[in-house]
């Protein structure tokens, strides 16, 4: 019935365009009698009406064309729904390139040659997500047998279904021009990463799009930085092999219809050693608009080019409109042909024109973008200007230099020449990335939505305005008391965060429950020595709590368990670690974090019931998971339990994600032995409590670090209703930011960044 519906709309809005373009040609005859006035008068609202009704007719033909295409492909899609939850066998061609995903699998788009459950394939054509085990093989062409489950996407995703694969099987690698350029990919990448740290993992990335060797703590620096742009194929990347190869033709006298035929064959060959996925092409298509608008001449032509440019994709592909790199696409290249040059004009007043010709692109993109991305991003970079000026000139180095490595492959010594000549531009951006991702108010967390895209969007208008210089003086005057707002906003949120933040906390606390969204991160301090339990989900929020409190070095890490919310900020203290605790592990991933710690200077210590240790003149003691645990033997029941107490620090219990079966042995083992000050609640106030538990600790604060507005509904009713009945107070995260603990002639006292809720 959908289907039904989709395409009877998809015909009246055909009728309705093809109606309408006969609605100014009505209207001619109508201004025969009429005087020289009238007539004039008549001709120009005929013209108004023609350009309307173009507009009009445009959009009814697009909104047709797309619905015609999703009509077309709702049948697909709803076989695919069937299979959602199931266990399912399919066998795919590999459409796009593979990356690492946060789970370790290789994440990759897919076209479906057969579907059904295991043996029982049926033949369907449709694109679905799949997710397997690192293998060899997984290039674009290559066709595979995957086994795993199956989970239905939302409507709005260009992938019908996303496939946990439990197995895969390359049943036909990729051949001809496809095998070519994953064989010279392939090459050059082990090549790349042969090179020294930094800018070897980075090189694929800049020259080829391959961001397999990329490090996770370099990617953040990426993102925060606002340089993630560079390490994979973007407008950027085709517009340098294009206007690489204008030029070169260009020196050897070629004509501009030679370099232009020239550039594009670049352009297409370039395209398909980066594997040309839609997101690929998309990028390829506008930066080809963009570059032949200005090579040609003709800028003014250049937004009517991207307009149809932009109609031709969405009507090929609606899902690119819910992609949000698909409108940053269009996004970049607009303002490169609207922006760049008046803000060229209004830098070169404050500025040498070499210095205002590099920096005008990069702004442009950024305060065109920047809405967008507050739409869908908590977190938006405040160096990204400052940082593409200082990276945006050793890119195009990368990228040329780079690809001159691949096609030389077959002479090893000369591509091992190019590679080590890539290597060093690419180290220049690895090192921006990570310094000025690492500088005192680098990134400022918000709430992405609407409202921040309208904050974001009237500084970026601003900021353009100041630049530009329009006529109007009352204009200019609000645009830059907008600035200084901001700037002062920024400012003071800058020292407060950091050399000023330890003067805005008390100096007395012993506990601190780090504000840091959904995830547990708590520091624990006696006698100059410190403790951090669980480093929360975002390396970020985790280092905004470290300089609230002054904390400079960790002394003793406990990584409760491996979870995202209890580890995904470890690169922030990576490097001033003292001695790690952890608890059972068993995938390579976590391996790999305890690696680096241990690299930057970390004593790991694997622990289990019954080690104890001193921080400070405070003694803590592990009182789960048992050595060699049978029946939790990883995950949330087998977190690393820790008491400590003495040394101004009030008596802590840390809960980890401790469900009630493994809380209820914990109790009945005998470990826990009297009251406690300071319970921190297991799992963020889940249901999955033991109520016995807390009515023994009989803890006065009950610290719960929990996220706001979180999906999960933590904490729970019932679990605040059993802490109430221990005589415990909820000390939420959520409602009161930061929480502090500490201890004044025995009595307990409690801070928080935020006044508790009334009542």
């Amino acid at each position: 019935m959908r289907d039904l519906r989709t395409g009877l709309l998809a015909a009246v809005l055909w009728a309705v365009a093809l109606l309408c373009i006969h609605v100014p040609a009505l209207a001619l005859p109508l201004a025969g009698a009429a005087g020289t006035g009238a007539a004039a008068s008549a001709l120009l609202g005929r013209l108004v009406r023609r350009r309307a009704n173009g507009l009009i007719v445009l959009m009814l033909l697009c909104s047709s064309a797309v619905g015609l295409a999703v009509a077309g492909a709702q049948p697909a899609r709803a076989m695919l729904a069937e299979s959602d939850g199931r266990a399912v066998e399919a066998v795919v061609d590999v459409s796009s390139s593979a990356s690492v995903g946060a789970d370790g699998r290789l994440w990759f788009d897919a076209h479906t040659v057969a579907l059904g459950p295991p043996g029982q394939l049926r033949p369907i054509s449709a694109t679905v997500r799949v997710g397997v085990a690192r293998t060899d093989g997984i290039e674009m062409g290559a066709r595979l047998r995957v086994t795993g489950q199956a989970k239905a996407a939302e409507p709005s995703e260009q992938a019908g279904l996303v496939i946990f694969g439990a197995d895969a099987e390359v049943v036909q690698r990729a051949s001809g021009i496809f095998a070519i350029a994953a064989t010279t990919r392939a090459d050059f990448v082990a090549r790349a990463t042969r090179l020294p740290e930094p800018g070897a993992g980075l090189l694929p990335g800049l020259a080829v799009g391959d961001t397999r060797a990329v490090s996770e703590e370099l990617n953040d620096a990426m993102l925060a930085s606002g340089l993630s742009h560079l390490t994979a194929v973007s407008g950027a990347n085709c517009m340098i092999i294009v206007a690489a190869v204008f030029w070169l033709v260009s020196l050897a006298g070629g004509g501009r219809t030679l370099r232009v035929v020239l550039a594009l064959l670049a352009l297409g060959a370039f395209v398909v050693l980066v594997t040309p996925e839609p997101s690929v092409v998309r990028a390829a298509v506008m930066a080809a608009l963009a570059m032949l608008s200005i090579l040609l001449g003709r800028p003014s032509a250049g937004l009517a080019m991207l307009s149809l440019a932009v109609c031709g994709l969405l009507i090929a592909d609606p899902w690119f409109a819910g992609s949000p790199g698909f409108a940053l696409s269009a996004a970049a290249t607009g303002a490169l042909l609207v922006l760049s040059r008046p803000l060229l004009r209004g830098l070169g007043r404050w500025m040498p024109a070499p210095l205002a010709l590099a920096l005008s692109v990069p702004l442009a993109a950024q305060v065109v973008c920047g809405p967008i991305i507050a739409l869908f991003s908590e977190q938006q970079s405040l160096v990204s200007v400052p940082a593409n000026l200082i990276a945006e000139p050793a890119a195009p180095l990368a990228t040329v230099i780079g690809l001159l490595a691949c096609l030389t492959a077959a002479v090893p010594p000369v591509a091992d020449l190019f590679a080590a000549a890539a290597w060093l531009p690419a180290a220049w951006i690895d090192v921006t990335a990570r310094v000025t991702s690492a500088l005192p108010g680098a990134t400022v967390t918000v709430v992405a939505g609407p409202i921040a895209a309208l904050v974001v969007g009237l500084l970026s208008a601003a900021a353009v305005i100041v630049l530009v210089r329009p006529a109007s003086r009352r204009l200019r005057m609000a645009s830059a008391a907008v600035i200084v707002i901001a700037l002062a906003i920024a400012g003071g949120r800058m020292l407060l965060s950091g050399p000023l933040a330890p003067l805005s906390t008390p100096s007395e606390w012993s506990i601190a429950g780090c504000d840091i969204g959904q995830g547990d991160a708590v520091l624990i301090r006696s006698a100059g020595r410190t403790a951090l339990i669980d480093t929360g989900p975002d390396p970020d929020a985790l280092r905004e709590c470290l300089a609230q409190t002054g904390t400079t070095r960790i002394d003793l890490l406990v990584l409760t368990h491996f979870d995202l919310d209890h580890v995904g900020g470890t690169p922030a203290v990576q490097g001033m670690v003292g001695t790690v605790l952890h608890g059972p592990v068993t995938e390579d991933d976590e391996r790999r974090m305890l690696a680096r710690l241990a690299s930057a200077g970390a004593t790991l210590r694997d622990v289990s019931a019954g080690m104890s240790g001193a921080l400070g003149d405070a003694r803590w003691r592990v009182l789960w998971p048992d050595a060699d645990p049978v029946v939790f033997p990883s995950g949330n029941d087998a977190s690393v339990v820790l008491e400590i107490a003495g040394g101004g620090v009030p008596r802590t219990l840390l809960l980890g994600d401790l469900g009630a079966g493994s809380q209820r042995l914990l109790l009945s083992s005998g470990r826990i032995r009297g009251t406690f000050d300071v319970v921190k609640v297991a799992h963020h106030g889940s249901r999955d409590q033991e109520p016995s538990l807390y009515a023994a600790l009989r803890a006065p604060a009950a610290l719960i670090s929990v996220g706001e507005g979180n999906d999960y509904g933590h904490p729970r009713a019932e679990t605040l209703a059993l802490l109430d009945a221990a005589g415990s107070q909820a000390l939420r995260t959520d409602q009161r930011g930061l929480v502090l603990l500490g201890l004044r002639d025995g009595e307990l006292l409690v801070w928080s960044t935020r006044a508790p809720p009334a009542g």
